[in-house]
């Protein structure tokens, strides 16, 4: 046999081997003795103890067939694993409701309520709007300067259990038409953590106003040159036709007039037929097409340039961008006025800041600056969804002098909240929570305002600081 044919033999053996292989499936793990064993009915299991000897004199077939039998699936859950539960506030023992009175200065009736089943103390502190003075305060409360144009009414008071005390405070009038906010918190006896707070605006009675009525129309600037520019063209167009039928009037005179020159030849030869002019056609002056023009161009300029100084003074430039990523509509406002964004309704209701150099620790735990301080904020907030919302320390800021910012003190604001991450867990929904925030900022300057926002692409709030 040749070589070649040999070789070729030999290949086709081996291929065809490999086959096979390929074709056979994979051999179970048990032995063979197992696979051809029967399997055993199963038996209840009784409680009584195998002895050793049963247990040595039980078959290795039937053991290695218990060990490879396979174990069905387990079947899923019938609850999905349970999320964060929202967080619920704290029950509150003591609720502040704060009303204006109709008078011709501000007046402010407050009343504090004890809900809980225990005397307690309390101190009550009302802010007062920036510049305002107060006439009159009931109840032993004390007027003291806040810090800058700002006065905050103080009282101390041992509300006992299940009872409502009311309280007042009258200012000085102010100009009509002015509203007047004046937030009041309840703390504890200590002053530094918020039972609850409350806010009123008073507004006074406006003069009435004098009717303010449209111009009429030929008063109007675009309809006083509309005007203008049809008296030109009709001076022009009427001009033009007095020119033209004078030289109509010129041409015939002067065709009249230019044949008596030949009448002494007598009547026997025919007068030679006169030539007719060659009339061309008339059209207006270039001096009155350019003035035309000109009139008009200045009309139309100086109407879109009226329509477009209008349209221009009435755009807010203080007003947040509230199109492409951002959620919802960006409010600005006073302190102690409820603002409303996408999620939650957040009011501001007093701000306090410590002497520089007493800040401490930052939130990361290193060391605050020389002349830092800081600055807490008694800010209530409501989840107007009706649904749970997260919300983050990183997003609430305060803005300083020049346009810095700084974020949440999360360890200040945990401590000042008795422990309590206030950001650990999402707002239930229709909850309201009145909380402190600390900001740890530098320098002599308070913040000039918060911006406070639920979510990243929320347009948020931004309340101005007195």
């Amino acid at each position: 046999m040749p070589a070649s044919t040999r070789h070729h033999r030999a290949l086709a053996v081996f291929v065809h081997c490999l086959g096979i292989l390929a074709a056979v499936p994979a051999l179970p793990t048990a032995a063979p003795e197992a696979a051809a064993a029967p399997r055993p009915a199963a038996a209840t299991p009784r409680p009584t103890a195998a002895t050793p000897e049963a247990v040595a004199t039980r078959s290795p077939v039937a053991m290695v067939a218990r060990v490879t039998e396979p174990t069905p699936p387990s079947a899923p859950p019938a609850l999905a694993p349970p999320t964060r539960a929202p967080a619920s506030a704290p029950p509150q023992q003591v609720t502040v409701a704060v009303a204006t009175e109709s008078s011709p200065a501000p007046r402010y009736r407050i009343q504090v309520r004890n809900v809980s089943n225990s005397p307690l103390e309390t101190t009550v502190r009302q802010e007062l709007p920036p510049g305002s003075s107060t006439t009159a305060i009931s109840g032993g409360g004390r007027s003291t300067p806040a810090g800058g144009s700002t006065t905050e009414v103080t009282w101390r008071l041992r509300l006992p259990a299940h009872s409502t005390t009311t309280l007042g405070t009258a200012l000085a009038a102010t100009a009509p038409g002015r509203p007047l906010t004046a937030p009041t918190c309840a703390f504890t006896s200590d002053g530094s953590r918020p039972y609850d707070c409350a806010t009123a605006t008073w507004q006074a009675a406006a003069a009435p106003a004098a009717e303010v009525t449209e111009a009429p129309p030929w008063r109007r600037y675009p309809v006083l040159l509309a005007g203008l520019a049809v008296l030109l063209l009709i001076s022009a167009a009427l001009v033009w036709v007095w020119r033209r039928r004078r030289g109509r009037r010129v041409t015939a005179a002067a065709l009249s007039t230019g044949g008596g020159s030949g009448g002494d030849r007598g009547t026997i030869y025919p007068r030679p037929a006169a030539p007719s002019p060659v009339r061309r056609r008339r059209t207006p002056p270039v001096w009155m097409l350019v003035g035309a023009a000109v009139v008009v161009l200045a009309g139309v300029v100086g109407t879109a340039g009226w329509t477009a100084t209008r349209q221009v003074a009435a755009i807010d430039t203080q007003k947040q961008p509230t199109s492409g990523a951002w959620t919802g509509t960006g409010v600005n406002g006073p302190l102690g006025v409820p603002l409303r964004e996408s999620a939650f309704e957040f009011t501001v209701y007093r701000m306090t800041c410590g002497a520089p150099g007493t800040a401490g620790k930052t939130a990361g735990g290193g060391a605050a600056p020389a002349n830092g301080r800081r600055c807490e904020a008694t800010v209530g907030v409501r989840n107007v969804t009706g649904d749970h919302q997260p919300w983050h320390s990183e997003l609430q800021r305060a803005y300083l002098p020049g346009g810095r910012w700084v974020s949440t003190d999360e360890s200040a604001t945990r401590t000042a909240n008795l422990g309590r991450d206030v950001f650990a867990d999402p707002m239930a929904a229709g909850t309201r929570m009145v909380l402190p925030l600390v900001f740890t900022v530098d320098g002599r300057d308070p913040p000039q305002h918060l911006e406070l926002r639920s979510g990243v692409f929320s347009a948020g709030v931004r309340v101005q600081m007195p």
